[in-house]
């Protein structure tokens, strides 16, 4: 883990402010999240977390995690923003996510960037792995702060609240 400085911090704030915008289309009603994947400063896909399809017949947002069983590990009823944004590059731009940049954001409910938490999320670091995203960059107290996927992932398995 390395936090950004100077030039690099600028254009990095720039993808995170972005991603801000894109969080914005979010259709999740527990939170709002965006995600831009980047290679050579350039943006190969953004996306928003949503239900599966944006099929409404697949919200779960109004559901209590605590309803699922034990063996559900993903309670959250969206696709992730950062799932999307993966699925899209592949679809759309898949030689250009091999070491590629993902930047991850997510809003307060006064659509206001919040800072992130600890990595945590197994299902996308794992995907980023496999897919050799080189880094995910998250907001922190600290500022802008990059993580290798590998670093990510296993942070991600440490996570407890």
């Amino acid at each position: 883990m390395h936090y950004l400085s100077q030039n690099e911090e600028k254009e990095a704030l720039k993808f995170i402010k972005l991603a801000s915008e894109i969080a914005k289309k979010a259709t999740c009603t527990r939170s709002k999240c965006g995600s831009i994947i980047v290679k050579n400063w350039e943006i190969v896909w953004t996306w928003y977390n949503s239900p599966t399809l944006e099929l409404e017949s697949q919200r779960r947002c109004s559901c209590d995690k605590n309803e699922y069983h034990k063996k559900v590990t993903d309670k959250t009823c969206c696709i992730h923003a950062e799932q999307r944004a993966m699925f899209d590059a592949l679809r759309n731009n898949p030689e250009k996510i091999v070491w590629a940049r993902l930047y991850f954001i997510r809003l307060d409910e006064n659509d206001e960037i919040s800072l992130a938490w600890e990595p945590y999320c197994t299902i996308c670091s794992k995907m980023s792995l496999d897919l050799w995203i080189k880094e995910f960059v998250l907001l922190h107290e600290k500022w802008v702060c990059v993580y290798e996927s590998e670093e990510y992932n296993n942070l991600s398995y440490k996570y407890s609240e």
